[in-house]
């Protein structure tokens, strides 16, 4: 651990002043600087020669988009429906034809139904939990792509720590870092949450807080639909008092580190750390961040089209976002998991609830978003993902996880579900993999939350089997499981 000695509260802008304690530079076994970087290097050398380079896909996404449906949405009663089947399995909702010949989604989703050639849906997407069917085990195992044993009777698990998994979208900013000013992952419009369990699964973790996610939340609560109007980037501008010059003199930091560590600045002298600091004056500077989040920019009858609720501006600012330049947003479901009115944990009252709040919501802001990014090219570069942490009980009003479910309500549901990939390469009008007659298994190709997350890292180039070192320096692969490299064209 070095140290920058200082005196107590004495600022480094004036320039009569020595360094304090609370600009101490603390770089734990120098692993910071140089010893990340060398890692960086040697994982982007390592996937240039892996097995995988060449095959389908591999490294046609610069970006993407997770749209996470947090809470599990019922496969059976939006994209995945059943007939001739007992009533108690069969949706309240009608079928409706898409435009892939011979597949059909319930009548809830009819905008949607209209651009699905756009994208893949997996259809058998399924694992074996491991404990309770509880939420943030399931987050946090599709987050991370590892699963914890450290679930309390109740389902819960313990507030995020530093010696969690990284989320995946911290990966991939840590071996694709950005070469531009721009916010490298951000996430929005709120925590991943269950209960009193916030954030698990959605922070680096051990790689530490500098690949952590620019986190957007806005001011209000979960029914808050204008709140996306009330976005607040006040860490992203200059303060009135902060001028250009006073932002400069505050580099001497940087030169004082250079003059006391004569050693680290010969070990990195070639790694170009000027860049990375001017970067982060730029990221400010440059206002590009900043004028990303400006929705009113927008025409408002696209704004119309997405939504005017806190789902469908998310992803309109996701857009945003990514011609931006940002490298991975991930768009959080705005309703906490095991919640009520708009949440997808539909233990009691689904058919109300999915027809009035959910699935509008879902409809207009996915199918804008598909339209939207199509017709700009976006998808040619950007993977977008969607998906729950499971689906939910073929059988309605029975108890699979503990809960208790009405006769209009269905419980967790691991074993089978569907996900939606899209962009960079996935093929377009595609159903990959099939359920069985209802919907309670995989049929063919069954495909787990691990192997997604694998072809999430192909598609950025990234081997899945890529190492890091945890917090005990200990070797792990980013993901233990293979790409479907069947999803790509």
């Amino acid at each position: 651990m070095f140290r920058l000695p200082g005196h107590l509260a004495k600022d480094l802008c004036d320039s009569h002043l020595g360094s304090t304690r609370r600009d101490f530079l603390r770089v734990g076994g120098a692993g910071m600087i140089g010893l990340t970087l060398n890692n960086i290097f040697r994982a982007q050398a390592a996937a240039a020669g892996s097995a995988s380079a060449g095959s389908p896909g591999w490294g046609k996404a610069k970006n993407m988009v997770m749209i996470y449906l947090q809470g599990g949405p019922s496969h059976i009663d939006l994209w995945d429906p059943k007939e001739n089947v007992p009533d108690k399995v069969r949706s309240a909702f009608k079928s409706i034809p898409t435009k892939i010949p011979g597949h059909n989604f319930t009548e809830i989703l009819p905008k949607l139904a209209k651009v699905n050639d756009k994208f893949t849906m997996i259809n058998s997407m399924s694992y074996t939990p491991n404990g309770l069917f509880n939420h943030t085990a399931a987050i946090y195992q599709i987050m991370t792509g590892y699963t914890t044993d450290k679930v309390s009777p109740s389902g819960q698990l313990e507030p995020p720590n530093a010696k969690d998994y990284p989320n995946f979208g911290s990966n991939i900013i840590r071996l694709r870092p950005m070469d531009e000013p721009m916010l490298p992952f951000v996430m929005l419009p709120r925590p991943l949450q269950e209960s009193n369990v916030i954030g698990k699964g959605g922070t680096a973790g051990f790689l530490g807080k500098s690949y952590d996610p620019y986190t957007l939340y806005p001011d209000g609560d979960d029914m808050d639909m204008e709140k996306m109007s009330r976005i607040k980037i006040d860490d992203l501008q200059l303060r009135p008092d902060l001028f250009s010059v006073r932002l400069q003199r505050r580099a001497k930091l940087r030169n004082l580190i250079n003059d006391q560590m004569p050693v680290i600045e010969a070990a990195v002298k070639d790694m170009s750390l000027d860049d990375y600091y001017s970067r982060a004056l730029n990221l400010i500077a440059s206002g590009r961040a900043r004028d990303a989040f400006a929705l009113s920019q927008e025409p408002e009858a696209l704004r119309d089209a997405y939504g005017r609720n806190t789902f469908g501006q998310s992803l309109l600012l996701a857009r945003r976002l990514v011609e931006a330049g940002t490298r991975v947003v991930e768009v959080i479901w705005p309703k906490v998991a095991n919640s009520d009115n708009h949440s997808w944990d539909h233990h009691v009252g689904l058919t109300d609830r999915m027809k009035t709040r959910s699935g509008p919501m879902l409809d207009s802001g996915l199918s804008a978003f598909f339209a939207d990014m199509d017709s700009r090219g976006l998808l040619d570069e950007t993977l977008v993902v969607a998906i729950g942490e499971f689906g939910r009980s073929p059988e309605k009003g029975v108890s699979t996880s503990g809960n208790g479910n009405s006769a209009d309500g269905r419980d967790h549901w691991p074993y089978c579900y569907t996900s939606i990939v899209a962009g960079a390469g996935i093929k377009r009008g595609y159903i990959h993999g099939k359920s069985d007659k209802t919907a309670s298994a995989p049929a063919e190709n069954p495909v787990h939350p691990a192997e997604l997350l694998a072809t999430i890292y192909h598609s950025f180039g990234i081997d899945p089997e890529t190492i890091v070192h945890n917090h005990l320096n200990q070797p792990r692969e980013l993901v233990k499981a293979k790409a479907v490299t069947q999803l790509f064209a």
